[in-house]
């Protein structure tokens, strides 16, 4: 293996247990020695699942995960160990894969409007992929970065809306005087990417942006580029419901691949999942920290924002620095044997994100009680300073002993002997699949209260 990530960096799950069980223990052992108010509980092998499945569904297909998506140290370890690359935005996040040992050809520096001082640093430490979309960007590599091996960036925009999305991304109308002004500068371009995103990844977009992309290759080797990769972006669903969309998504890539960039062509197809991976592997507990109660007939009582008095029951959890918006309305689920009141939930206050969700129907909570949130892996643990000085909640890392086995096996070290191990499809933690048979669907119990 690479050794990137060994057992000590995790709790081994064995058989019998589940991700709720070991949150169970984490809560009961919290509320006896510890004043902590919120902790994530992390399923690596959820991960390992999901990077099985990607490569079953799109073979053809290199990964590269977005860093900003989740920068925890579990994630980032257990992908290198996969052999995953990795798209980075900034010098902090090139420098963060670099710390683990990660080689500089693993590593994408994704961001299409970079800091020169960040293109400076990417050029000392070997990073050359990077992208662009237009001429200021194309200027800043050409100066800082001579040996950079560059994609270009084209728009990817299919919204039915009447008034585009701002978005990165070069029309192809703009691709050949990019390409040309790339050549005067002696900036080698290598290919081309796009990014649909998660609202856009529809088959007809998908082989609308591989077709255009096609067109741009052209225009490339016209102009003598060795035009040899293929980024097709990230937007690829996570949570676990969603797997009929990402299967549909991922045969509308194989058929437009198979029609514009035939296996045999030479080009090397990359993709950015990122929600994709770490979404459904991440559950959120807060404990709730305080409340506030207006009275019927009060402002704010009918369910809207006042902008100080609050809900009915204005709940407070201990989130820490943790902004909560992907949460939506997840906790609208009814417990029968308790009245519900119009709620709503904060985070730290004093902040303009401290706002989770309003309008929820909730039993009443206490102080103290624990809300458990599911699907909680993508774009909710913050690489900048704390809010407020609110700690960054704690991340406790599980994985299978099931899923660990695949992990050795996907690096090609032998299996441990059969009388060591049970079956490889004992339902263990949150499920998962090796290779070809799914073996169990996911038990994460049900978003609820504790």
């Amino acid at each position: 293996m690479n050794g990137y990530l060994d057992e000590s960096d995790f709790m081994m799950v064995e058989e019998g247990f589940t991700t709720r069980d070991l949150l169970e223990n984490l809560l009961v052992e919290l509320c006896q020695t510890s004043d902590q108010g919120a902790f994530f509980m992390a399923d690596l092998g959820d991960i390992v699942k999901k990077h099985l499945r990607f490569l079953k569904a799109l073979p053809r297909v290199k990964t590269y995960f977005p860093v900003k998506c989740n920068s925890s140290r579990g994630v980032i370890r257990l992908l290198a160990e996969l052999g995953a690359g990795f798209a980075c935005a900034s010098k902090a996040e090139i420098d963060q894969v670099r710390s683990i040992g990660v080689p500089a050809d693993k590593i994408f520096y994704s961001n299409p409007c970079k800091q020169v001082a960040h293109i400076k640093y990417a050029a000392s430490h070997g990073v050359q992929l990077m992208t662009f979309d237009n001429e200021v960007e194309l200027n800043k590599v050409a100066r800082s970065h001579p040996h950079a091996r560059m994609l270009l960036g084209i728009a990817a925009d299919f919204s039915p809306s009447p008034r585009p999305s701002v978005t990165f991304g070069a029309t192809l109308m703009s691709c050949r005087h990019l390409l040309e002004t790339a050549k005067e500068q002696a900036v080698e371009v290598v290919g081309i990417s796009f990014h649909l995103g998660s609202h856009c990844l529809d088959p007809q977009a998908v082989t609308q942006s591989v077709a255009d992309a096609q067109l741009a290759f052209e225009m490339g080797m016209e102009l003598g580029y060795r035009m040899r990769i293929l980024d097709i972006g990230g937007g690829f669903p996570g949570p676990e419901d969603t797997r009929a969309r990402f299967e549909e998504t991922a045969a509308a890539i194989n058929s437009a691949l198979d029609l514009y960039f035939p296996e045999g062509c030479g080009v090397e197809v990359v993709a950015r999942p990122g929600r994709y991976y770490v979404t459904s592997a991440f559950t959120f507990a807060a404990s709730v920290t305080a409340k506030e109660e207006v009275p019927p007939g009060q402002p704010g009582s009918e369910g809207r924002w006042d902008g100080g008095t609050g809900l009915p029951v204005s709940q407070l959890c201990g989130a820490g620095a943790l902004i909560l918006w992907p949460l939506a309305l997840s906790l609208q689920k009814r417990c029968p044997d308790h009245p519900s009141y119009s709620s709503s939930l904060r985070g730290p206050p004093g902040h303009a994100e401290d706002r989770i969700a309003d309008g929820l129907e909730l039993p009443e909570l206490q102080v103290g009680d624990w809300l458990i949130f599911e699907d909680m892996g993508a774009y909710t643990i913050t690489t900048s300073s704390p809010l407020g000085g609110c700690p960054q909640p704690q991340i406790n890392y599980a994985m299978s002993r099931v899923a660990w086995e695949a992990v050795q096996l996907f690096q090609g070290k032998p299996p441990q002997a059969e009388e060591d191990r049970e079956s490889v499809c004992t339902p263990l933690s949150c499920g998962w699949e090796i290779a070809e048979t799914l073996c169990v669907p996911p038990v994460f119990a049900p978003t609820g209260i504790i």
